[in-house]
């Protein structure tokens, strides 16, 4: 029996050397055991390579407003572990997370025991937790659930949901998932279901066919991005992106969000089509002012998140190529002028090669560092990398960050990105160090 969260989170990421073992077959087995606690949830499902989490935190956002209870399960987390699983925007308590564990603990001992299945991987595990508290201990009007890595073997896919979502299909995870778009695209479509309505915003020809594929063997109706449903961007200013969408039965002229970056509008499209297949096929109705107001409040933490106006601080965990080419295109749509300074950390089995080159295209230098992850890249490799002409090596992020911020002036910037392991930690030490700052100043 775990009595505290501190024993209750060392068991949780004690599970990490177990890796990444795909398949639903562990889940299944559990969810079995303890009566299918997932049956009871009325969710969405959303997949892709990005925009998972802006997605998600549009429909939440949404719904929230709409005045229903709405649970979300994302990863990874930026802030608390705690947050991966919440409900209307606050994190699941520890007094909660220690009483799912208790009920999901016995589970992996007995797998393990009485099957040849092995014990589960943390991710399937933090799963679980996020079953029995959406189904059990704390029952939603509607949960979004984000799929972790793929889709079809994701422990995530033992759920029937009223819509699926997938945003798009890049070259993320190839060791998992496979070196070409279509088979990718094959493990993403993955989480279509029988007669289950099926959104996406891929653009890929070869991703797009394997979906059409998909959703017309399992009877699925398909809505495409630019077929089904379009959104045209009406420009941008400091407060973020302006825009028109419009599906059949769903018209707005005039919206905005306040998440910058034109790849942006493809995710509130597919949260805007979710919207309409909902109303239309579940009834879940959301008023005019209700869709505005959730779409103006929907903020997500590490993207293009803006942490300091003087000097300008903006932090991004664009952690794939694809990524890292939408915040290149973000920071010349909004800061075409200004000298931008850049510090950068990447995974090491990630296409980091790519990504340092493509984000150095908007620097004015470069500064490659490291930081205490497993998977980390080192420095020295981000470094050899680069083909930047002003830059540094400083493996010593905290030092390499303070250093940048005091150098960077009133009309530059300073961009922190790239891995969201990473960015979660920089974006803890801002946050204090602004606390200190706030504090001394008045002290």
């Amino acid at each position: 029996m775990f009595v505290t969260i501190e024993d209750t989170l060392q068991w949780i990421h004690g599970l990490i050397p177990h890796g990444i073992k795909p398949g639903t077959r562990r889940m299944e087995w559990m969810l079995e055991r303890i009566g299918h606690p997932e049956r009871r949830i009325r969710a969405v499902h959303v997949g892709g390579t990005n925009g998972k989490g802006s997605t998600v935190c549009y429909l939440w956002h949404i719904y929230q407003e709409a005045g229903l209870k709405v649970g979300t399960f994302i990863s990874p987390y930026i802030t608390s572990f705690n947050e991966r699983i919440m409900v209307n925007g606050r994190p699941i308590s520890d007094d909660d997370l220690i009483k799912a564990a208790n009920i999901v603990y016995p589970l992996t001992k007995a797998i393990a025991s009485e099957t040849d299945l092995g014990e589960p991987t943390e991710f399937e595990v933090v799963t679980m937790l996020s079953f029995v508290y959406f189904g059990k201990l704390n029952v939603c009007d509607l949960v979004i659930y984000e799929v972790g890595l793929g889709g079809r073997l994701d422990s995530t896919n033992v759920i029937h949901p009223l819509v699926s979502i997938i945003t798009n299909v890049g070259m993320d995870h190839m060791k998992q998932l496979g070196n070409t778009i279509s088979s990718i695209a094959r493990e993403k479509a993955g989480i279509i279901k029988n007669g289950v309505g099926i959104i996406t915003t891929a653009e890929d020809p070869d991703a797009l066919a394997v979906i059409r594929r998909t959703a017309s063997v399992r009877n699925s109706n398909l809505y495409v991005l630019g077929k089904d449903f379009q959104i045209k961007s009406l420009g941008h200013d400091e407060s973020g992106e302006h825009f028109s969408f419009e599906s059949l039965y769903l018209h707005e002229p005039d919206l905005a969000i306040r998440m910058k970056g034109e790849h942006q509008l493809k995710n509130v499209a597919a949260a805007l089509m979710a919207v309409d297949y909902l109303k239309t096929c579940y009834n879940l109705l959301v008023e005019e002012d209700e869709l505005k107001a959730g779409l103006e409040k929907a903020a997500w933490p590490g993207r293009f998140e803006r942490m300091s106006k003087k000097p300008l601080i903006v932090i991004d965990g664009a952690h794939n190529v694809q990524g890292t080419d939408a915040l290149v295109q973000t920071v010349t749509r909004y800061y075409p002028n200004r000298k931008i300074h850049i510090l950068y950390a990447a995974l090491k089995d990630k296409q980091f090669e790519k990504m340092v080159r493509l984000v150095e295209t908007v620097a004015n230098d470069i500064t490659l560092t490291t930081f205490d992850y497993p998977r980390a890249a080192e420095s020295s490799a981000l470094f050899e990398a680069s083909r930047h002409k002003k830059k540094k090596e400083n493996p010593d992020w905290k030092a390499a960050l303070e250093q940048l911020i005091h150098e960077t002036k009133d009309d530059e910037g300073l961009l922190v990105c790239g891995s969201l392991y990473f960015i979660s930690l920089v974006r803890h030490y801002l946050l204090d160090r602004s606390k200190r700052e706030t504090t001394a100043h008045y002290s």
